[in-house]
């Protein structure tokens, strides 16, 4: 049942996504960049950039209804009478006001041995932090604390929104420069004004290559708020909690990614870089981050 839901999931967003890019080219009146002139760069330049900027905030939109749907997320009500979900939902408010956000986020947690937590949502305003059940078991107080101080942070910055304005951008470049780069090696040989339409293979694989490069520099500028959001933790939580919450992880690292969620890892506090694959991790080694932060 969970299989299918998250087919339904991944098969509704994808339509949505292209019926509403579809409709505003035409609304633009965004003409094929390919005709018998050669090609209109102006009109690949929009339409790249409606493909890659549109479809990064459309999944931004949805951001808090998937994450709940991929991670099975449970939102806590406020008034329960949990004792240990009531805390949770007090702890997350308090950081929530200490960081002056102007809505307080929904609080959840979802059913997995992994160690972790995560946040996300299309706005400050509109905002989801859960926990792993996992993380509840592992820790204690204090560190759960640093833990959602680091999450309420990267609400507080409006990394949600910052990270998709940057994979989007990237998205629009490797686009372009795929069309590009197979327009111009389709023609070598033929008049270079021929507006032949390169191979459909040709320009997968050129995205697909420089998607790699851009993936180098998504991870990168994720690793940086990473800090960001470690420095605001600390000035949230107290730099000792912050540090007790990193440790912890560094501890359990092996449990930091048990549900394999590739489209939730940058949302997460906690990852696992290895050898070059650290070049393509959305976070720094936690050696690094509780140095960065003994030392402050």
């Amino acid at each position: 049942m969970r299989m299918a839901k998250r087919i339904f999931l991944f098969l509704a967003v994808n339509v949505l996504i292209l019926v509403t890019l579809s409709f505003t080219l035409n609304l633009l009146g965004v003409r094929p960049y390919l005709s018998a002139r050669g090609m209109d760069y102006q009109s690949l330049m929009v339409f790249c950039l409606v493909w890659g900027m549109g479809g990064a905030f459309i999944s931004l939109a949805l951001s808090r209804v998937m994450a709940k749907w991929m991670m099975g997320v449970v939102v806590v009500d406020p008034g329960t009478t949990d004792p240990a979900l009531a805390r949770l939902v007090q702890l997350v408010h308090g950081l929530a006001r200490a960081a002056g956000l102007p809505a307080m986020p929904e609080v959840g947690y979802y059913p997995s041995p992994e160690i972790n937590a995560f946040a996300t949502g299309p706005a400050k305003s509109r905002a989801l932090v859960a926990v792993s059940a996992g993380l509840l078991e592992a820790m204690d107080w204090e560190q759960i604390e640093g833990v959602l101080a680091h999450e309420i942070s990267h609400v507080a910055n409006g990394d949600m929104v910052t990270m998709t304005l940057v994979q989007g951008v990237i998205n629009a470049f490797v686009m372009f420069l795929a069309r590009v780069i197979a327009f111009f090696i389709s023609s070598r040989g033929r008049d270079s004004e021929s507006g032949a339409a390169p191979s459909y293979f040709l320009v997968m694989a050129l995205e697909l290559a420089l998607s790699v490069l851009g993936m180098l520099v998504v991870s990168a500028f994720s690793r940086l708020r990473e800090y960001r959001a470690d420095a605001g933790g600390a000035g949230l939580a107290g730099r000792q909690k912050m540090i007790g919450a990193l440790e912890a992880l560094r501890k359990t690292v092996n449990y930091a990614d048990l549900t394999h969620k590739e489209s939730l890892a940058t949302l997460k506090i906690a990852g696992k870089p290895r050898g070059l694959m650290a070049f393509f991790s959305t976070h720094p080694p936690l050696e690094e981050r509780i140095a960065r932060l003994k030392a402050a």
